[in-house]
């Protein structure tokens, strides 16, 4: 039996692995090719139904796909954008489970409206996993993506809270707003109390006690889920839990990893993270028998014209909240008319419109219990788990495909930076080579003794002469990244001449294989600073 299963998923990873091959070669983001992917497999007749177990995405696959976002968003543009995020984590999801609430109850026969608060809990927040995949493979002003990834990364608590408030009220009958609030306030600020101090209590662990890289990834690995789990266990949200450890963690990396733990645990995460998303969005797809079967109170056809209208509810909603957002506060403020310049209309349509649904909200529908605690079926379950599927479908998929046309359509731009990435760079590795120079100069004497010392201070030297040519190229050239395109490629054609050769000693046997390795590994560090590492 174990040896069915462990075959069964290799056959599935690999069947996973060409499927993102093939969505490469389509240039279709690998998160919308593998929905769609799942949806055509669980079609074919005799296909055995796979569900999602809700508390397997929240406990196994949830911390660390929102610990690793976390770490890797930047602290400077969540800062920046902070008001933005916020007001949409909270405030947007809170809306648009009131409209949802409202809208559901009146236009599905016999939902309540508590019941509608429960719809509008799984369906107000964009998924974490979907904006984070799906918006590396489109070109999006960075201002857009640091928008949509840190609200991705923080409405998640919120809507859960919703989900769970909701939830209760439908079981119970009973409904406080004012205890819901002070329970919100609680959950929200004891989650990222715990968070903070495990990531605390852990980078101190680090620092004090020698480890090496290998230990180190390990404990980047465990944490997310003590992190999570500690946090669920007060009642706490384990979701701004992990999202406040992670950025603190992130933040204070420099301190307790080596440069060596960094490599490597970036790596593992890395592929880890590419893995569980893979194995996610396929699980999306193929929850369609399932869902389907589930639909006995309702017609098809009736479950997908709830979806469609409701879905077409929350867009407008996001539509209307995001232009007001960006222009309502100009107009009560001349002020701000004055002193800041006139927003871009696009903006608040690309955010609106690059906002979709994922594994969350279909898993938060998964696990509302199929009865009551009296024993009688729970109301409604099905068409709440029927609307979430299509609505996912309509955002992920519809949009997901469409965000790229209506880019090119639109022809954003991003002028949210003051100076392109480029010149950032350049400026940057000019003053650490300034540094390394300056202190170099501290071994003036150990320098006339030794050649090595001498020669490093020689290769400085001339870095920063060609830093130097390099900021007067940019400068003068009309178009610098055509340049420096054709700089990589002279650049990447050496090293491949470099590693034939490389190859061609390995095949003379004279040295070990160890030495080589360490070689290769080196023309692959010296070729990643050319092409930079792939994600």
């Amino acid at each position: 039996m174990i040896h069915t299963y462990v075959i069964i998923s290799i056959a599935v990873l690999l069947s996973v692995m060409i499927l993102v091959m093939i969505g490469q070669k389509l240039k279709v983001a690998y998160p919308i090719f593998l929905v769609i992917a799942g949806l055509l497999i669980s079609l074919i007749p005799g296909m055995p139904h796979i569900e999602i177990e809700p508390d397997l995405v929240f406990l196994i696959f949830l911390p660390p796909i929102l610990f690793e976002a976390a770490w890797f968003t930047s602290w400077q543009d969540f800062h920046k954008w902070r008001k933005q995020i916020f007001s949409m984590a909270f405030g947007l999801v809170f809306l648009t489970s009131i409209v949802v609430a409202y809208l559901s109850s009146s236009i599905i026969p016999g939902l309540t409206v508590a019941m509608g608060f429960l719809l509008g809990g799984v369906n107000s927040p964009p998924d974490a996993v979907a904006a984070t995949s799906v918006l590396k493979h489109v070109k999006i002003p960075k201002k857009i993506t640091s928008i949509l990834e840190g609200e991705s990364l923080i409405n998640d608590a919120s809507s859960l809270i919703v989900f769970k408030f909701a939830l209760a009220a439908v079981i119970s009958g009973q409904f406080v707003f004012r205890e819901a609030v002070q329970d919100f306030f609680t959950m929200a600020v004891g989650g990222i109390a715990i968070g903070v101090a495990v990531g605390f209590l852990f980078g101190a662990f680090l620092r004090l006690i020698p480890s090496n890289s290998n230990i180190d990834t390990v404990i980047t690995l465990i944490v997310p889920y003590i992190m999570y789990v500690g946090a669920e266990h007060f009642h706490f949200s384990g979701v701004l839990a992990v999202v406040a450890g992670g950025l603190l963690m992130s933040y204070n990396s420099h301190c307790y990893l080596s440069h060596t733990s960094r490599i490597q645990s970036g790596n593992v995460w890395s592929v880890l993270i590419f893995l569980m998303n893979t194995i996610i969005f396929i699980l999306i797809g193929l929850e369609l028998p399932i869902v389907v079967a589930a639909m006995k109170d309702y017609t098809i056809s009736e479950g997908i014209f709830y979806s469609v209208v409701i879905g077409g509810a929350i867009v407008l909603t996001r539509v209307i909240y995001s232009y007001t957002l960006m222009y309502f506060p100009r107009l009560c403020s001349k002020e701000l008319r004055l002193k800041v310049p006139k927003p871009d209309w696009k903006e608040p349509f690309i955010i609106s419109f690059a906002a979709m649904r994922g594994v969350v909200s279909l898993a938060a529908a998964l696990s509302i219990p199929a009865f009551l605690p009296n024993g009688e079926a729970f109301p409604h379950r099905n068409i709440i788990l029927f609307v979430t599927f299509v609505i996912i479908l309509i955002t992920l998929v519809g949009q997901g495909l469409l965000l790229s046309p209506i880019l090119k359509l639109l022809k954003v731009s991003d002028a949210g930076s003051e100076l392109p990435e480029e010149k950032q760079e350049v400026i940057l590795m000019r003053k650490l080579k300034e540094t390394a120079l300056q202190k170099l100069d501290d071994f003036s004497e150990l320098a006339e003794k030794n050649s090595m010392v001498r020669h490093q201070k020689h290769k400085l030297e001339n870095e920063m002469m060609m830093m130097a040519d390099k900021a007067q190229c940019m400068a003068s050239t009309g178009d610098y990244v055509t340049a420096m395109n054709e700089n990589k490629d002279v650049l990447r054609q050496v090293i491949q001449a470099q590693r034939n050769e490389l190859h061609r000693m390995k095949r003379e046997k004279i040295f070990d294989d160890h030495v080589m390795r360490t070689i290769e590994m080196q023309l692959d560090f010296d070729e990643a600073k050319i092409t930079g590492f792939a994600h």
